[in-house]
């Protein structure tokens, strides 16, 4: 990235000068690279600012032109999603299991219901894993249910993709937004992947940029940045980088639950190799939190995007777990086995003495 951050604004992949041309090569090739990892086509690739960016687009491009309608999401989705849908169209939800997990025969039933009320369904919403319990969700089942009812989908594989092998063309989805950051590329990149031959009113205009599907200068590092994230993990390597991160996971897990009043939130099997999420009895998750980070040892609570916030997880909330008490453990490819083990010493030790106060 640092290369293409150094050429300024003469890197415009829309001019036909040699500096333009070189742009729109290196754009082109990052696409590529994104397109390869996701299973899909390059042209049906549109590069966006990150996941939050693409999801806005897959609802703005599906319900702005159709006034009254409905989008179908469960209440473990992203906040992205939520909000993004609820501003648009009527909101109909899809309960989850304690697990976080949508069953398909309730979407089924929703669908079925909003069309005998003959409600106008324009967009049905199922992540491809959760971002706080790393609950695997059933996308195939989901999308070829709704196929079957002439219902497009959107799934937010922002918290799966490049964690977990994911063909978008076999999948069959209408629509599928993934982020940078979350694979290891910039934060500020994301893209939007639209089924070949539909199209979708921008969100952005004003520019032809990716094919009028989204105006604006396209940001080159920031694309080059993503392609080369994602084509790190081609040829095989997602796999081995999964095992892994799988294997930290693992690790972090049985420390901290070998601690009594500890246990993992979310699908034991059916689940992302880098997320876990934690219960801890006895002890709110904020102190637990900056009694690590005193230590070096950075963890969450909840969601990235409800920081600011003080209200509770409503992920945990729909699952019906404590969202008071829960934190966020997530490794990467940058994670060493020596943090792993950081986080194994330390935990027990934070949790006991707050534990301690308490009593």
């Amino acid at each position: 990235m640092v290369s293409w951050l150094e050429k300024g604004p003469a890197a415009d992949p829309g001019r036909l000068h040699e500096a333009g041309r070189a742009a729109r090569g290196a754009l082109e090739e990052s696409r590529a690279a994104v397109a390869e990892l996701l299973g899909t086509r390059p042209r049906q690739v549109v590069l966006t600012s990150g996941g939050t960016e693409a999801v806005n687009s897959a609802v703005w491009g599906t319900c702005r032109s159709r006034e009254g309608s409905v989008v179908v999401l469960a209440g473990v989705e992203h906040s992205s999603v939520q909000e993004s849908s609820a501003r648009l169209a009527e909101v109909a939800r899809v309960g989850v299991d304690r697990y976080g997990r949508i069953e398909p025969a309730a979407v089924d039933e929703v669908l079925e219901r909003l069309g005998r009320s003959r409600r106008d369904v324009a967009l049905v919403h199922c992540q491809l894993a959760n971002h706080e319990v790393g609950t695997l969700q059933p996308v195939d089942e989901v999308v070829e249910l709704c196929h079957e009812r002439g219902v497009l989908v959107h799934v937010d594989a922002c918290a799966g993709a490049g964690h977990v092998p994911l063909g978008v063309d076999d999948l069959g989805a209408d629509l599928v937004s993934v982020s940078a950051h979350k694979l290891g590329g910039p934060p500020g990149a994301g893209a939007l992947v639209v089924r070949r031959g539909m199209r979708v009113e921008p969100l952005l205009v004003g520019g032809e940029q990716e094919r009028a599907r989204r105006a604006g200068l396209e940001d080159v590092p920031a694309a080059v940045g993503f392609g080369a994230a994602a084509a790190s993990l081609s040829g095989g390597r997602l796999e081995v980088e999964a095992r892994r991160q799988a294997a930290q996971r693992d690790a972090l897990e049985k420390a901290a639950c070998a601690l009594p009043g500890v246990h993992t939130l979310g699908d034991p099997e059916r689940r992302v190799p880098h997320v876990l999420c934690l219960a801890v009895e006895g002890v709110e998750a904020e102190p637990v939190l900056l009694g690590l980070d005193q230590r070096g040892i950075a963890v969450h609570s909840g969601s990235s995007c409800s920081s600011e916030s003080l209200a509770p997880s409503p992920v945990l909330e729909a699952m019906g777990a404590d969202a008071e008490r829960s934190l966020r453990l997530s490794v990467g490819w940058s994670t060493t086995d020596a943090e792993v083990g950081a986080f194994a010493e330390s935990f027990g030790p934070v949790v006991e003495s707050l534990r301690a106060l308490r009593a």
